[in-house]
């Protein structure tokens, strides 16, 4: 398993981010707004309409199988479809990454009706799944050293509560291929959820350094 080499620059993603991101970003809302209506039957039977048109007209012009992962002339990573990152996927919160100069990565996010678990609260395998791309990015520093999780497991300390949140994680040492990352979600009271892993350098990535 290998990146795409597939090149894309500043300026042409910024351009396709610009045309995608708010077709998602609807598409998101339409997600909660789905859970959420108390529409009548003809409404739903109306909607349900209107939205299979909208699919049929996007799905006229559409790649072959999934984007993968593209890179921009930086070395920096352009994840669209990711199901925590992706701009242009509508399933996720979207999370924005932010990078320290010691290596710390964080993000503030806010979730809602579509990643509830126990009621008013996150769903735990949403935290698990934020959590792993949070210690990933951390451990591969942003995908220009690729890691892959070998193992993960997170204490759940209390409830994580639907809204605002955030996350950080870092890296706690490195044993040749094997990186050890931690990191934490947070609500405004502390630490909810804790996570440490182990990432491992894939075989390909060894013999090309």
């Amino acid at each position: 398993m290998k990146f795409s080499e597939e090149l894309i620059d500043t300026a042409e993603y910024q351009r396709l981010r610009a045309r995608y991101e708010p077709l998602a970003q609807s598409v998101r809302a339409l997600i909660d707004a789905c859970i959420r209506t108390e529409a009548d039957q003809d409404e739903v039977d109306r909607a349900r309409r209107t939205i299979d048109e909208v699919t049929a007209l996007l799905t006229e012009r559409q790649i072959d199988g999934t984007h993968g992962v593209r890179f921009m002339p930086d070395g920096q990573g352009v994840t669209w479809g990711n199901p925590v990152i992706g701009v242009r996927n509508p399933i996720a919160p979207p999370v924005e990454i932010h990078r320290e100069p010691g290596g710390r990565v964080w993000t503030e996010f806010v979730l809602g009706a579509p990643y509830e678990g126990p009621p008013g609260h996150v769903h735990g395998g949403m935290s698990a799944l934020i959590l792993d791309h949070l210690l990933g990015e951390a451990a591969s520093d942003g995908l220009t050293k690729p890691n892959f999780t070998g193992t993960i497991s997170c204490r759940y300390l209390r409830g994580t509560p639907l809204g605002a949140l955030r996350a950080e994680a870092f890296i706690e040492r490195v044993d040749g291929v094997k990186t050890y990352a931690r990191g934490h979600i947070a609500d405004a009271d502390g630490p909810t959820v804790q996570a440490e892993g182990v990432f491992i350098t894939p075989a390909w990535a060894r013999e090309e350094n």
